[in-house]
């Protein structure tokens, strides 16, 4: 039973991972950015990419690392106190004192629409036991999530390190990751946020720094990022219809516009497309199981270009029932995997699951219950 959840499990996040395969993608958009990447957050889909795979430093989108990790640690209801080290960080700050005591909830906000390093570096100290602890957890979850050329060493993404970099293509996998996180979307997507301040008569009141939030109306969140070495960096959001994107620039000189037009160029030139819906299948060569039905639990939904809706191609692959499968009311087990291709290259696939649920014969108590409801004027469902 152990290993068919883990093999579940494992489909499961196939689907939200999918290697996205090497793609022809337009170039033609001028960008000033060295490095550069537009990717569709359902599919994983590259839109747009320019020197996306080049090892870059990556300033303070450092810090999308950092909130995940704090967010997913479950302690954000949690008091921080911070340390004299936090204090000391260098650059931005939300002007925190030593020995104070703080939500981490609120220093997750304080750091991404702030970006205090002081944030950064208490949230290490506490969701990881110290800083240099807190950069193993941020590279283990690196690795997890499939960010190859990337390597953090440290929460805020000073300069501090010459081992700390990462990629336009490896952050816009980690903005998608972090995307699936619901309470990261609103941290994400706030334009103000008030903490308790108790070294003062009035309470924090932080704006966030990613103008894109109001220069563009379709933008849904992001983090903004600069330093010296690495210049301006940013990660943002959108989302227009049934379409969620995300762009990434490292050393951008003009990156607000830049995004934008990214942007522009994803939502005008690609659309949606159901390339196969939840529900139940109807296989003609479904050898193994011809008495249960098969069904999809979550469709597959592709961006795609107007010469592209009608290149889309489904395989299905039934996997052979294991001997010692329990037969039991309601079991649900993994029959196979439906895959999607876009003129002969696979791009994305599913679980199919497999349903047993026989008629539960009725017992003589079961039929007086029946009998009884029947009587009281209650409407059985079947």
């Amino acid at each position: 039973m152990r290993m068919i959840r883990k093999q579940i499990v494992f489909l499961l996040l196939i689907t939200l991972v999918f290697v996205n395969i090497p793609q022809k993608v337009d170039a033609s958009i001028g960008v000033s950015a060295a490095s550069a990447v537009l990717i569709e957050q359902e599919s994983g889909r590259i839109l747009f990419e320019k020197e996306a795979h080049t090892k870059r430093r990556i300033a303070s989108i450092t810090k999308i690392m950092t909130a995940i990790l704090a967010i997913e640690s479950g302690k954000l209801d949690r008091t921080v106190t911070v340390s004299d080290r936090a204090v000391r960080a260098e650059g931005s700050s939300v002007y925190l004192k030593p020995g104070q005591k703080i939500k981490l909830e609120d220093l997750v906000y304080g750091l991404m629409l702030r970006s205090g390093n002081d944030t950064a570096v208490a949230i290490a100290e506490y969701v990881g036991g110290s800083v240099e602890g807190f950069a193993y957890l941020m590279n283990q979850k690196a690795k997890e999530i499939g960010m190859v050329n990337t390597h953090f060493a440290n929460p805020h993404g000073l300069d501090d390190h010459e081992n700390h970099y990462s990629t336009a293509y490896d952050m816009a996998l980690l903005t998608r990751y972090a995307m699936e996180n619901k309470t990261y979307q609103k941290i994400s997507g706030t334009k103000v946020h008030r903490a308790p301040n108790p070294n003062e008569a009035w309470d924090y009141k932080w704006n966030n720094k990613n103008r894109l939030l109001n220069l563009y109306k379709y933008c849904t969140g992001g983090k903004t990022g600069f330093t010296k070495r690495a210049k301006r960096t940013l990660v943002t959001t959108a989302t227009k219809g049934e379409m969620d994107l995300i762009a990434v620039t490292l050393n951008a000189p003009d990156d607000w516009n830049d995004h934008i037009s990214m942007y522009e160029y994803g939502f005008q030139q690609y659309d949606m497309a159901e390339v196969l819906s939840t529900g139940k299948l109807d296989l003609e060569k479904n050898k193994y199981y011809k008495k249960h039905p098969l069904y999809i639990k979550k469709s597959i939904l592709y961006p795609a270009t107007s010469k592209e809706m009608g290149l889309f191609t489904v395989k299905y692959k039934l996997y052979k029932p294991e001997k010692n499968w329990k037969v039991t009311r309601k079991s649900e087990r993994v029959a196979g995997k439906a895959i999607v291709y876009l003129d002969g290259r696979a791009v994305q696939e599913t679980p199919i699951f497999y349903q047993n649920n026989p008629e539960k014969k009725k017992g003589f108590f079961n039929f007086m219950k029946d009998i009884f409801l029947s009587i009281m004027g209650v409407k059985l469902n079947g």
